[in-house]
């Protein structure tokens, strides 16, 4: 097992975990602290798969500006602050019955995600090694992407790719960032960035 493999391996393990935590928790504090990991943890096996570009965007988007908002939400919904955000106040007023639902959901919801989770890992041996030069991704077309950017006067091939050949995907990559500014401020109530 390789460097590579390894790093990858623990990753995964550890993004499996947060999203286990997430499903898990029992405080909404507990709860956003996970999912702030979870996101993280994809972040980083972005990089580690070479992508910095979504590795970005999941951080930014994932990690910061979503659990920003997550947190900022439940503050303004609550009115108590931390206390309410950090202490399971609804299970103290429930009853045994909504109690048992609660806890049958959350069994439910840990099932399926246990259930998907080793669905995805059963296809993972179909996948090329990182960095494999027989993989699909080596083939014919980026000799065409190689040398169409230097027909096009482009030095760097990734941002060719990026611009010319996957234009209309970076197009909603920043459709989702912009879309997350624009709901920052609508949370904030501010009509215009600082």
């Amino acid at each position: 097992m390789t460097t590579t493999e390894l790093l990858l391996s623990v990753l995964l393990v550890f993004v499996l975990a947060s999203a286990l935590a997430t499903a898990l928790a029992r405080s909404l504090l507990a709860t956003l602290s996970a999912f702030a990991a979870y996101s993280l943890g994809l972040a980083m096996v972005w990089v580690l798969f070479r992508a910095p570009d979504v590795a970005l965007t999941e951080a930014a988007v994932g990690a910061g500006v979503t659990t920003a908002l997550f947190l900022l939400v439940v503050r303004r919904t609550t009115g108590a602050g931390t206390a309410a955000i950090t202490s399971p106040t609804v299970a103290a007023t429930s009853t045994n019955a909504e109690r048992t639902a609660r806890r049958t959901s959350r069994t439910r919801s840990a099932a399926v995600a246990g259930l998907v989770t080793v669905g995805l890992l059963a296809t993972v041996p179909a996948l090329p090694a990182v960095g494999d030069p027989t993989a699909p991704a080596f083939g014919a077309v980026t000799e065409y992407y190689l040398a169409d950017a230097a027909e096009r006067g482009i030095d760097n091939v990734v941002t060719a790719v990026l611009v010319v050949y996957r234009g209309f995907d970076t197009f909603g990559e920043i459709a989702v960032v912009f879309a997350a500014a624009v709901a920052v401020l609508a949370v904030l109530d501010r009509e215009v960035p600082l």
